[in-house]
């Protein structure tokens, strides 16, 4: 799964869960997405993640399977991640990897790489997504 945070043409903004980015473009193609608060069909992507400097570390997850309750909110959907996710810490780069390369059984993780990692990744077709980074104390 995928979350884009989405806009209208009156600027209201929400997000959407979808399989990948072609899922997306391919139900707004389809004109099967719409504003939740004024029914606009004309939905476009924003920019969400920002990777900072090549060394600046990031908070990363993959996420296979669908989940069974879609969060509402931004802390919802931390929550669910923290949850429902492994933490392979530094590996992730690597255990990624393995999980794309069906080298080990798959599974939802999340860990910590570089933005250059997390740009490497992408480019290989390992879908990630960077989230924010709870304090350490929640880490585990």
């Amino acid at each position: 799964m995928i979350v884009f945070e989405l806009i209208c043409a009156d600027r209201h903004r929400f997000e959407g869960w979808f399989a990948s980015a072609e899922d997306f473009e391919g139900q707004k193609t389809r004109g099967l997405l719409s504003c939740p608060v004024c029914s606009d069909s004309k939905i476009e992507k924003l920019l969400t993640a920002k990777i900072g400097r090549p060394e600046a570390e990031v908070s990363v997850g993959v996420q296979p399977s669908t989940p069974a309750v879609q969060p509402r909110n931004l802390h919802e959907m931390i929550d669910y991640i923290l949850l429902n996710t492994e933490n392979v810490g530094r590996d992730f780069p690597s255990e990624a990897r393995r999980i794309h390369r069906k080298e080990v059984r798959e599974r939802s993780i999340r860990g910590i790489a570089t933005g250059e990692e997390t740009r490497d990744l992408l480019e290989e077709g390992i879908v990630v997504m960077p989230l924010p980074i709870p304090p350490r104390e929640d880490w585990h």
